[in-house]
């Protein structure tokens, strides 16, 4: 029996794939495409994806490939009205925002996952699912395997989805939305995504990787249909002209194009047995923001260590239960804020195109709103704080501002052989225990690997800079687990907050 099928080989079930892979959990991903996507919409990674390839050790050269991008210019009938700095380092972010094609960002994680023995398997088209107490019974052509764990990263259509009979409501944002990929002379700087809005429309222009490479995206017409492939890219070279006063001759080779409806969508529930979604398949929504691929990213981190941890034998069946309670309520806020970012920008009534164009817009030359804009959208804020693993209220006073589901800062740290390293650079398929100094932390290390198991690695490190006088136990996907200075308080939240015992049976004999 294979212990975990991925069905679904993007971003989110890739990553996945990566996480329980290093982690020593066989697993299998399985495609319905017969190769590698070409083309996609997503455009690029936020300081967290980033920060969560680099965990997997999938982040390769893509900042190297990627265009750093540093401002965005909006336009309101044909005048700069704001320049939104983005990128600059903050307190809370470090890293800059990518942008690239997300093939590129498929392409890294295919080949971290060669690397860990594993290799998508193409043409493979789910076609039935089944599910019992012991495991999942998948159906493909010409073939038939049991599985003890199903994860659909089968995007928005999901088969998982609709096999493990798990509603997706939602509503549609924006009937037909226009994008293409161009070869285009535009007289604009290349660290700079621009944007116009007119009224009721609106035109943006991403700079990507590559010889005057151009991402155009707007909003289609008021009732127009869907205009087909000649007709997406005239209407765009249109807008470009009457926004940005520019010769539809600028643009050249056109790389691709498509429409698309936006929806937002959200499942009902992450689990049913032993069926979870993740990604598209659990949550859709508008575009704007550049949330999407990253919180999908972040889906299979959240879900890459608990299974594990489940495979393993090192926590119950009940513990994947917190995916669903730690990322569905991120996404739910996605769906939100995405939503509100959409119907300001493209201004559906005339009271908001009035809010936007003479109060949001101006808002964004304004210091201290860039940098809430930018650090929100990070993706950094993220916090597990009110989740069944977050800080209870007598840890809340005892421990101040820091608690746990917080994410933890990747901050110098110090190995047990003295070589320097940084905290999540040893994070990924590990556990790390933050030590006050290094060589007092052996009962604290002797209780973790007591739940943990032989096959769930643990790092001891001393934090180079400003120690903490707490012991702080940090998850695989670098948020804080628990703080304190007590090895039995340690050894209770393992037994009462992860269900771990010091027991450690095979998954499939107890879930």
């Amino acid at each position: 029996m294979s212990s975990v099928v991925i069905a679904g080989a993007g971003p989110t079930g890739l990553a996945l794939a990566c996480g329980l892979a290093a982690s020593g959990v066989p697993v299998r991903i399985a495609e319905k495409r017969d190769e590698p996507a070409t083309t996609s919409r997503a455009l690029g990674l936020q300081p967290r994806g980033a920060e969560v390839l680099d965990r997997l050790g999938a982040l390769a050269d893509l900042p190297e490939r990627s265009v750093r991008i540093s401002r965005v210019v909006t336009h309101v009938d044909g005048r700069q009205m704001a320049s939104l700095q983005v990128g600059r380092p903050t307190k809370l972010v470090t890293r800059p925002g990518l942008l690239m094609s997300q093939t590129e960002v498929e392409a890294v994680l295919r080949q971290r996952l060669s690397t860990l023995g594993v290799e998508v398997e193409w043409g493979r088209e789910l076609l039935s699912v089944t599910q019992d107490d012991s495991g999942v019974t998948l159906s493909f052509p010409g073939e038939q395997l049991r599985s003890a764990w199903l994860v659909g990263c089968d995007g928005a259509h999901s088969l998982v989805r609709k096999a493990a009979g798990i509603d997706f409501p939602g509503v549609s944002v924006i009937e037909n939305f226009l994008l293409a990929d161009v070869q285009a002379d535009l007289p604009l700087p290349s660290d700079t995504v621009s944007v116009w809005l007119r009224a009721d429309s609106m035109l943006g222009a991403f700079p990507l990787p590559g010889d005057r490479v151009w991402r155009l995206m707007a909003p289609a017409r008021p009732g127009a249909t869907s205009p087909g492939a000649d007709g997406t890219v005239d209407e765009l070279t249109r807008q470009l002209r009457n926004h940005a006063g520019l010769d539809p001759s600028v643009v050249g080779r056109v790389l691709w194009s498509s429409t698309f409806r936006i929806h937002r969508r959200l499942a009902s529930t992450y689990r049913r047995g032993r069926i979870l979604l993740a990604g598209d398949a659990a949550h859709i929504h508008s575009p704007f923001g550049g949330q999407g691929m990253n919180t999908g990213l972040g889906d299979a981190e959240n879900l890459a260590w608990k299974l594990a941890m489940v495979m393993h034998g090192a926590a119950p069946g009940a513990l994947l239960d917190t995916y669903e309670a730690e990322r569905r309520p991120i996404a739910r806020e996605v769906l939100a804020s995405t939503s509100s970012l959409t119907r300001m920008v493209v201004g559906d009534t005339p009271l908001a195109r009035a809010a936007r164009d003479r109060v949001f817009v101006p808002l964004m030359n304004r210091p201290l709103v860039q940098r809430l804009i930018w650090e929100q959208s990070s993706q950094l804020k993220i916090h597990y704080r009110r989740g069944p693993l977050g800080a209870r209220l007598t840890e809340r006073w005892a421990l101040g501002t820091a608690r746990a589901g917080d994410r933890v800062p990747d901050v110098p740290c110090t190995r047990p052989d003295g070589s320097p390293t940084r905290l999540h650079a040893e994070l990924g398929a590990r556990w790390a225990l933050l030590l006050p100094a290094l060589g007092d932390g052996e009962a604290y290390r002797a209780v973790a690997a007591r739940h943990l198991g032989p096959d769930i690695p643990l790092t001891p490190l001393t934090p180079s800079t400003a120690p903490s006088r707490h012991v702080t136990l940090v998850r695989p996907d670098g948020h804080m687990a628990w703080r304190g200075n007590s090895t039995a308080s340690l050894d209770a939240w393992f037994s009462t907050r992860l269900g771990t015992t010091r027991h450690h049976t095979p998954e499939n004999e107890d879930t």
